[in-house]
């Protein structure tokens, strides 16, 4: 079930009237868990199966591990959650991946193996329900948090359906204590929603959809030798400010949905564009997961405690796995290992250019982030390429100066991505230390209205088919 669809609306409109007609918070706690599993099996009903799994996994490991003081016992509780959430994640989203390297190899040692096609179907969300629930087993083994005493309550946090099949990646310790007493928005809390759910959809629909998709698909769908550097230069801008628009707009959307249910949800993006170095662009750039992988990987790692080159090392490896989090495809390991390589270089570097006054200016800033974007769209190629050909292609394109290559977008599709990336751009220097909603409670109340306008308007006019969000294939 999609947010940009009648179904969803329709569905969201049914939800809240049960919400706010029963007055038992218990009751509307299971009214929420219900139309959570209705919303995931809206896709495939088969593999809500899986949800449970991992649900009551969780459930019963944690709540052995709240009892337990045996180190020994507690280590393999803890196995038992990673084993089976990891092995369903590692089955289902790798299972292929892992198999036709695996054949390669072979066929490459000179044993002709041919196996029949697995044909694994991914399962929606399954990247982030196991990262959501296996964080919470996890800290209720560190002893960070409690264990829940109440199955509906945790039942609820693991299917929430705003933020289920894409994020953004909610703590146990966030969302938990939000289930202890009744939740029902007050008439600023429902505005909010509102309106954050139209600046979602209007991020998708209008933005992603309708005015980036077609020169993404152009430039990326192309299977000639070359293209015109300009249009290069343009595709790769527009998938630049389609997946944050895209991603960015489910979860304003997911936000929003909470909000008017009276749950608030952690910001996942946060001017990442104007971002000055790699480390505040993953202080920005999907919020959930960056802060989950420091957190659960990089600092049980060492972190940046262990020597120079363990630090390194850890950055790396983190921002490797971090790759593959996003798919099963060698493109996503290669933008991991290029963020990381980029992670490095800024650490390295840091203590020299620290010392550099000039770097503290706005002018210096300014600098910084003009390259930090710059990189961060060469590793946009890998991520969107759905080969190395395709991205080799898109490198050499990128910097032909010859003026060879096939020239493919329209006129229109020009003004159009020059336009909007403009703005977002501009956006992101204006936001970069401001909060949107700080912002927009500063603006004049009839400013506020014609900017709400404006995108119901952008919204009706761009009606058509309800793609799907893009992070839903990870």
């Amino acid at each position: 079930m999609l947010f940009n669809s009648l179904t969803f609306l329709v569905f969201f409109a049914v939800v809240l009237f049960f919400h706010y007609s029963v007055s038992s918070w218990r009751l509307q706690k299971t009214i929420l868990l219900i139309a959570s599993y209705i919303f995931y099996a809206a896709w495939n009903p088969p593999f809500i199966a899986l949800l449970w799994l991992s649900t009551l996994v969780d459930w019963f490991v944690a709540k052995a591990l709240g009892t337990e003081e045996a180190p020994a016992k507690r280590r393999l509780l803890l196995a038992v959650s990673l084993i089976v959430n990891l092995g369903l994640l590692g089955f289902f989203k790798y299972g292929e991946f892992l198999l036709e390297n695996f054949i390669t190899l072979a066929n490459f040692a000179g044993f002709q193996y041919a196996p029949a096609t697995l044909d694994i179907i991914l399962p929606v969300g399954i990247s982030f329900y196991t990262f959501q629930t296996l964080s919470y087993t996890l800290d209720v083994y560190f002893k960070k948090t409690p264990r829940c005493d109440s199955f509906l309550d945790y039942a609820l946090y693991v299917t929430f359906f705003p933020q289920l099949v894409a994020g953004p990646i909610v703590r146990s310790e966030d969302f938990l204590p939000q289930c202890r007493e009744p939740k029902r928005a007050n008439r600023d809390q429902f505005g909010w929603g509102l309106y954050f759910m139209t600046l979602g959809l209007f991020q998708k629909v209008v933005l992603a959809d309708g005015l980036l998709s077609s020169s993404v698909d152009k430039v990326f769908g192309f299977t000639g030798d070359s293209i015109f550097m300009l249009d290069a230069w343009l595709g790769l801008l527009a998938f630049s400010g389609q997946i944050f628009f895209d991603f960015s707009g489910y979860s304003t959307c997911a936000i929003g949905t909470a909000l008017c249910l009276g749950f608030i949800l952690p910001d996942n993006f946060r001017s990442p564009y104007f971002s000055v170095g790699f480390s505040d662009f993953w202080r920005r750039w999907h919020m959930s997961l960056s802060s989950w992988l420091r957190d659960y990987l990089y600092i049980p790692l060492g972190g940046n405690r262990v020597g120079t080159v363990r630090s390194l090392f850890n950055l790396m490896f983190t921002m490797f796995l971090g790759g593959l989090w996003h798919g099963a495809s060698w493109t996503f390991i290669a933008w991991g290992v290029l963020h990381g390589s980029y992670l490095v270089v800024e650490h390295l570097l840091r203590q020299s250019y620290s010392k550099l006054q000039w770097i503290k200016t706005r002018a210096g800033r300014f600098m910084l982030a003009g390259v930090t974007f710059f990189l961060v769209n060469i590793a946009w190629v890998f991520f969107r390429s759905g080969n190395f050909s395709t991205a080799w292609m898109m490198m050499g394109s990128l910097f032909d100066f010859s003026g060879a290559g096939d020239p493919l977008l329209s006129t229109l599709e020009i003004i159009e991505v020059t336009l909007v990336i403009s703005v977002l751009l501009v956006s992101h220097w204006y936001l970069h230390e401001k909060r949107l909603e700080h912002v927009i409670q500063d603006m004049a109340s009839w400013w506020v209205v014609t900017l709400w306008t404006g995108m119901v308007i952008g919204l009706t006019l761009m009606q058509g088919g309800a793609n799907a969000f893009i992070y839903f294939q990870f």
